[in-house]
């Protein structure tokens, strides 16, 4: 479904409101003067008590027809340490089919003009949606374009991560691929089954083989080829039983999501695509299904990956750093401006932050404090993790040249992410980016299920980082 803003020229006005009944910021009006700014039926509403703002508490003031003539709608003040920017998209479940339109500023118009975008996605793949939504006018003084891209792109990679395993395996991970590949005009290919051992991705294959839906890396490239080099890599595993080391079922129920690092690089791509950021944008997804058959690959194995790297496998559940081993080496051989990966890696991760906060990893100080910065600013946030040197030594192997489960079960987050550094250059502006792509309950703008993380974040920094090429 296409999230747009709405055309229409007579909408029910919505009215911000602070506490008291102040106008939200953006108004120079206060107290009383604000309140004759209301229209009379909103202001004999506050008057009679019907109505005392509070955040998040709204109030239909019905017209002589009984349809809405205006709305409204409380919030923080623009200073409140807990004030939720995203508050607005709650109006989206509340109010009655129509067209709206913000009368006056909330503290945050963009992120409240985003939130009621994000807020209007269904997945209705399975399940047909209800009654028609509310639809938004465009504020004045946004841009418009620019939030319905982001709006669009998370409604991908959330249609993505919602589509169960039976009708999004590693086939139609790859045809998705394509076809964004193919909308923007960007060069594809693509390597599967055993083709990849002769391509040297040995770690991918091993990871896949046991799927009757061959492991494959999709590969493909926009832009000037003389542009500042951003390349995006996803971990997409498809579905993740654990393998050998098979996880428990209760383990097991969302592992239809392990494929969200996957469509978070393809919704940050759409997005540079769509905005003609000036960039040589690269898209590398490793894509498989780890399952459990005969040829399975099983703890112990020991497999060459294309750096060269001898890998021991600790433990099969360990997979996604394995295939992202193999994609992110690829990556490096382009000499990569800026390279970041995405991947639902650990569960560590979910221990040490939440769902919410995706950790992120980098040894580039200036990257890594631009991200959490733009994080924070948009309501994207992610948390650096420490790139520990001295966890490595979890990873040692005594027959190989590394491990790709560490010992004892300490630092996991962290664990992973040395792995997968051990197949980027030091040099590499690059961030790892250990995510969740889920929304385990609903929040204005964020409804429970597939979640598109650090799209905004990211983008904003390359954005910054490029703008002047």
């Amino acid at each position: 479904m296409a999230l747009k803003f709405s055309t229409a020229k007579s909408p029910v006005p919505v009215f911000f409101l602070q506490g008291k009944g102040d106008a939200a910021k953006g108004d120079a009006a206060k107290g009383d003067a604000a309140k004759a700014a209301l229209p009379e039926a909103a202001r004999r509403a506050l008057d009679k008590g019907h109505f005392k703002p509070a955040p998040g508490r709204h109030f239909i003031v019905q017209g002589d027809s009984g349809a809405p003539s205006c709305v409204l709608f409380g919030v923080d003040a623009p200073d409140a340490a807990r004030a939720d920017a995203f508050a607005p998209g709650k109006l989206v479940d509340v109010l009655p089919a129509g067209d709206y339109a913000f009368a006056n500023a909330p503290p945050d118009l963009e992120a409240a003009a985003l939130a009621f975008l994000l807020q209007s996605y269904r997945f209705t793949r399975y399940k047909k949606s209800g009654a028609d939504l509310p639809r938004l006018v465009a504020p004045a003084g946004v841009d418009a374009r620019r939030i319905e891209s982001v709006a669009n792109a998370v409604a991908m990679v959330r249609d993505l991560v919602n589509t169960p395993a039976n009708d999004l395996g590693p086939a139609q991970l790859e045809a998705a691929a394509l076809d964004l590949a193919g909308a923007h005009k960007a060069k594809a290919k693509v390597i599967r089954g055993d083709a990849l051992l002769k391509a040297n991705f040995p770690l991918i294959h091993a990871v896949g083989r046991a799927s009757v839906d061959a492991p494959r890396i999709v590969d493909f490239t926009w832009g000037p080829p003389r542009a500042p080099k951003v390349t995006l890599v996803g971990k997409g595993v498809c579905f993740d039983t654990g393998g050998l080391d098979i996880k428990p079922s209760s383990s097991m129920l969302l592992m239809k999501k392990d494929m969200g690092g996957a469509a978070t690089a393809l919704g940050l791509a759409r997005m540079v695509m769509e905005r003609k950021l000036k960039v040589r944008l690269r898209v590398i997804l490793p894509i498989v299904e780890n399952s459990i058959s005969g040829n399975a690959f099983r703890p112990g194995d020991i497999f060459p990956s294309r750096k060269g790297l001898s890998v021991e496998i600790g433990n099969t559940d360990a997979e996604g750093r394995l295939i992202l081993a193999d994609a992110l080496a690829l990556a490096e051989e382009d000499r990569p401006d800026l390279l970041f990966d995405f991947a639902t890696l650990t569960g560590a991760a979910r221990v040490a932050l939440g769902p919410e906060l995706p950790a992120l990893f980098s040894h580039d100080d200036a990257l890594a404090t631009a991200l959490t910065q733009a994080g924070t600013a948009c309501g994207d946030p992610m948390w650096r993790m420490p790139l520990w040197a001295p966890y490595s030594d979890m990873l040692k192997s005594t027959i190989a040249d590394i491990n790709n489960a560490g010992e004892g079960g300490f630092a996991g987050a962290v664990t992973a992410a040395l792995f997968l550094d051990r197949f980027v250059g030091k040099e590499t502006c690059w961030a790892h980016v250990d995510l969740y792509a889920w929304n385990p309950s609903s929040k204005p703008g964020r409804p429970k299920g597939g979640a598109a993380m650090t799209l905004a974040a990211c983008f904003g920094v390359a954005r910054a980082m490029f703008s002047s090429q």
